[in-house]
């Protein structure tokens, strides 16, 4: 008969084991878990006793989740949030309870244009927090997956595992940005009119990381795309288009239509399809986590009020 590991088994240390997943820190989950390290250490040791594994393991850079400690994560926090959720059942989710470390990942096609003002909105609900904004990158998805990441924001990405949702926020409209002064005179853009410009590109991952969305555009319309440049670095682009004849094609939401030696220009792509939706993306099993869904109504508020004219 199989050995009952629940039977005997203390819930308190679910807890720690769930917050030491999530910090992969002994001090910070201590902090959160408001006790000793050394107390956190002892039921590390508990946790490892019971389930005969290591769990997490040092590392320069913390700790490292075993294969384990991955199955038991994904199994118990639905559990450990439907249970924070029934014993807290009569009470109004508030954030400015919440004394945790945020981390939103987001695509620098909008990391810069939005960072100031979504860094302001979560403090003024949530002063106890400390906020990471961080630059979607290779690791991200998988990120998500191990719950490093509360929340991403890019767009529609075809490849992003099952367990990820991806939930549309609004529309994005791209522009043309060109130097003031540059000769092209038009306040408008046409997508066959991109053949005349040498253009700078924006690299973002596990999106446009092989060939940008321009370059996909221009040679549906059957022209070669003159991309002279590419960076991950926004203020890298802006820096070169600013001091050459280069067009950079970029998201509304960077917010360039004011840049000091900047002027935009609208794109007009006729009739080709351009999927430029914005998506929330997390892990299916906090897809009911309160503060998953309030930072992703506060994120779609500041980005449907500051574009009105974009489809929410």
């Amino acid at each position: 008969m199989a050995k009952d590991l629940f039977a005997n088994l203390d819930l308190n240390l679910l807890r720690t084991f769930i917050i030491l997943n999530q910090e992969r820190n002994m001090r910070k989950a201590a902090e959160r878990l408001f006790v000793s390290q050394p107390a956190v250490s002892k039921a590390l040791q508990r946790l490892r006793d019971h389930f005969d594994d290591e769990l997490f393991v040092k590392t320069h850079h913390g700790l490292r989740a075993t294969e384990k400690a991955h199955q038991l994560a994904d199994a118990l926090s639905p559990v450990m949030d439907d249970l924070a959720s029934a014993v807290n059942h009569s009470a109004e989710f508030d954030p400015a309870e919440l004394d945790v470390t945020l981390k939103l990942a987001i695509s620098p096609f909008f990391l810069a244009g939005i960072a100031n003002q979504l860094f302001n909105a979560i403090r003024a609900e949530a002063p106890n927090v400390q906020v990471q904004l961080l630059n979607w990158s290779k690791s991200t998805i998988q990120d998500i997956v191990n719950d490093d990441i509360h929340l991403g924001l890019n767009y529609t990405i075809n490849h992003a595992p099952k367990e990820i949702i991806q939930k549309r926020i609004i529309e994005d409209r791209f522009k043309g940005y060109l130097r003031t002064g540059h000769p092209y005179d038009k306040d408008y853009l046409e997508i066959d009119d991109g053949v005349e410009f040498e253009i700078a590109t924006l690299i973002a991952a596990d999106w446009n990381s092989n060939q940008s969305i321009s370059e996909k555009m221009i040679r549906m319309r059957g022209h070669d795309p003159k991309i002279v440049f590419r960076s991950e670095l926004p203020s890298a682009i802006i820096d070169v288009v600013k001091h050459s004849d280069m067009m950079f094609p970029g998201s509304s939401f960077l917010n360039l239509d004011t840049h000091p030696g900047l002027r935009s220009l609208d794109i007009y792509f006729g009739s080709a399809a351009l999927d430029t939706d914005i998506n929330a993306f997390y892990h299916y099993k906090n897809r009911n986590n309160t503060t998953t869904l309030w930072l992703h109504k506060l994120i779609k508020t500041i980005l449907t009020a500051d574009n009105p004219g974009l489809s929410g």
